[in-house]
């Protein structure tokens, strides 16, 4: 891991919102990827010992991503996201909720809004998750959430260091 990039997770109670920014040694296109094609997100986007399997995916404004994070004993627990804008290379958003095997989600759930920009090979994240209420953001941060994206970061840093080769 490079510990000189920057990594802030930063929650805010009185907005109900979480702000994550991280750097990765990986040029723009590469991390943009690794972001919106099921293929590579499948690779990192759990923490370990977790694993990510989608059902499918179509990136496009209106498009979904179902999902199921997947413990080792095999207990799926179910993700939908709707992609409500899209920039390419640049920002996506989404609206994020558990959801059932059936795809019902259960709300409320969290928007999530992620922007992308490349400085002398470094690429940026910046996410953004409001959440509708305070106690889904308290019961995210009780869950684990900084600890589990954290390592999900992690996995990313780890591919990408082997895809960049």
């Amino acid at each position: 891991m490079n510990n000189s990039l920057l990594f802030d997770f930063i929650v805010d109670k009185a907005a109900k919102t979480v702000f994550i920014t991280r750097e990765f040694d990986a040029d723009l296109s590469l991390v943009w990827d690794a972001f919106t094609k099921p293929e590579i997100l499948d690779q990192w986007w759990a923490p370990k010992p977790f694993a990510s399997k989608t059902k499918f995916m179509n990136f496009e404004v209106g498009g979904r991503r179902f999902f199921a994070m997947v413990s080792p004993e095999g207990q799926e627990r179910w993700l939908l996201q709707k992609f409500t804008s899209i920039t390419p290379k640049t920002n996506f958003k989404y609206l994020n909720a558990f959801a059932d095997a059936a795809e019902n989600p259960e709300l409320p759930g969290s928007e999530w809004d992620l922007t992308f920009s490349e400085q002398n090979g470094t690429t940026k994240v910046s996410v953004t998750i409001y959440n509708e209420s305070l106690a889904r953001l308290e019961k995210m941060i009780e869950m684990g959430f900084k600890e589990g994206y954290t390592m999900t970061l992690n996995n990313l840093e780890e591919l990408l260091a082997t895809l960049s080769k």
